[in-house]
């Protein structure tokens, strides 16, 4: 007799999703999907605001990684008022850079609350740990220290975010063509010196550098299990500068396959010309792919494991990462890395990374320049515009247009869990077969495991779920022995 698995909710996730997997009478698995079964209208109520609300309004669509909408919304704003990269005007200096002081900060602190507090606990007790112990609390009792390093580590991150936005979460800080504030003497050394407590900067690093040697040390006892868990295809999307490297705040769009050879680059604003997005009827999620290569071949892989992928070099400015980068490119000789519970490895290194680039920020005087919006020219008004950044997850896409009374008439978010969707499913597929097909007793263990997988792309589905057209309700009634009695779509 067939059976359906149930995971429902997915945990050690942000937003709401459910896993289902059907397995044949001999229990080999058919089928595995990932179900996104929240809807959130942010494209829709947005639209009548006035333009310039937008990227205090679409922040709020999450409570993690709101820096990135906040940004994204802001440079899309660049564009509509004709101070944005798309009318070829360079931003102010000091205006940039606090911009991606605020975003570095953000990627530390989000990639710190992924790592230890979402994903660590199965790397400490195992996937077939008991669930009251695979968990932060499990994490406390078992390594208090630790704990403590990663909230003041966490702490930190929030702090610098504070110091750019004015709050921990949900602050404003860009406006059209720049900035409301820069960065004084007193914040800047506060940050730096571990003032009120909080950790100094050299501690910041030296934390990051632990909790990368966590995974070293990790994979070095369970090489098999990290290295063979989960490699599934899909090729890798970042935003790069000019030097083909990934930049977290601006660049273009660069896709590359196994062999790190450029299959497409391309100015972000034209991203609509090169890919298309799929629908379902099992999930509130959209599936974007190449329209060049189609929905399979086509679908891409973003966040940490897809940027260390497409980038060379992180550069002298920031030699502990570089090094880390370096030991990665060579585990896999040079080709892109497709194994699952490797995103946790590249994770870590963006930790390490994310310091240095905060510590070179805050000893660049830039920061307390004067200089902090630019202004327009007469006419310089477009209505529309493009902004994207690689939030946390990956890449980030805002598109807004609006009429010429300043009011948004129409709005498209890709976010980078949307871009995941696909390369996650194949996940979900992998582990299942991996660890359920062919099992006579199905244990949470098993279960689990699939729940790992999903965990290492961190996705954020309240970010990530909107519809195309009208999802259908479907109610089905089942008898105590499994068997479908009635059921009623709409």
């Amino acid at each position: 007799m067939s059976r359906k698995l149930v995971i429902d909710p997915v945990t050690r996730i942000e937003g709401h999703g459910k896993v289902t997997v059907h397995l044949d009478d001999n229990n080999r698995v058919t089928d595995a999907k990932l179900h996104v079964v929240e809807f959130r209208g942010f494209e829709k109520f947005i639209q009548g605001h006035p333009y310039w609300e937008a990227p205090m309004l679409l922040q709020r669509i999450c409570g993690i990684c709101f820096v990135s909408h906040h940004l994204a919304g802001a440079k899309v704003l660049d564009d509509i008022t004709g101070v944005g990269y798309s009318t070829g005007v360079e931003m102010l200096p000091t205006a940039e850079k606090v911009r991606r002081l605020g975003h570095y900060g953000q990627q530390l602190q989000s990639h710190v609350t992924a790592y230890f507090y979402l994903i660590v606990p199965e790397m400490l007790f195992g996937m077939d740990a008991p669930p009251e112990q695979r968990n932060v609390l499990g994490l406390v009792e078992a390594n208090p220290e630790l704990v403590k390093r990663v909230v003041a580590l966490r702490k930190w991150g929030q702090e610098v975010i504070k110091t750019v936005f004015g709050k921990r979460m949900h602050g404003i800080s860009s406006v059209p063509g720049g900035v409301n504030k820069g960065v004084s003497i007193a914040e800047r050394d506060r940050l730096l010196n571990g003032e009120d407590g909080l950790l100094s900067m050299d501690q910041v690093i030296e934390y990051a550098q632990e909790g990368l040697q966590l995974f070293y040390d990790f994979h070095e006892k369970h090489r098999k299990q990290v290295d063979g868990f989960a490699e599934v295809p899909a090729l890798n999307m970042s935003l790069v500068d000019d030097s083909g490297n990934v930049d977290y705040y601006h660049g273009s769009m660069r896709i590359v396959d196994k062999n790190k050879s450029i299959v497409a680059e391309l100015n972000y604003h034209d991203y609509l010309d090169y890919f298309a997005e799929a629908t379902e009827e099992w999930s509130y999620m959209k599936f974007p792919y190449l329209k060049e290569l189609g929905r399979e071949a086509g679908s891409v892989r973003v966040g940490p494991l897809a940027r260390v992928n497409v980038t060379r070099s992180y550069g002298d400015s920031t030699p502990l990462a570089q090094a880390a980068l370096e030991r990665f490119h060579e585990y896999t000789n040079g080709r892109a890395n497709d194994m699952t519970l490797h995103t946790n490895w590249a994770r870590a290194i963006e930790i390490l990374h994310s310091a240095e680039l905060i510590r070179e920020l805050l000893n660049d005087p830039d920061l307390q320049g004067e200089q902090l919006i630019l202004m327009p020219a007469d006419n310089a008004w477009t209505g529309e515009g493009v902004g994207v950044v690689e939030a946390p997850r990956g890449t980030l896409l805002h598109h807004y247009r609006a009429d010429e009374e300043g009011a948004i008439t129409s709005v498209n978010l890709v976010v980078a869990t949307t871009q995941n969707n696909t390369v996650m499913n194949r996940t979900v597929r992998s582990v299942a077969e991996e660890y359920l097909g062919g099992q006579a007793e199905i244990t949470e263990g098993m279960m689990n495991a699939i729940e790992v997988g999903i965990r290492a792309y961190d996705p954020c589905l309240s970010c990530a779920t909107h519809a195309m057209g009208q999802m259908p309700l479907v109610v089905s009634v089942y008898d105590a022995g499994g068997g479908l009695v009635d059921e009623r779509a709409r």
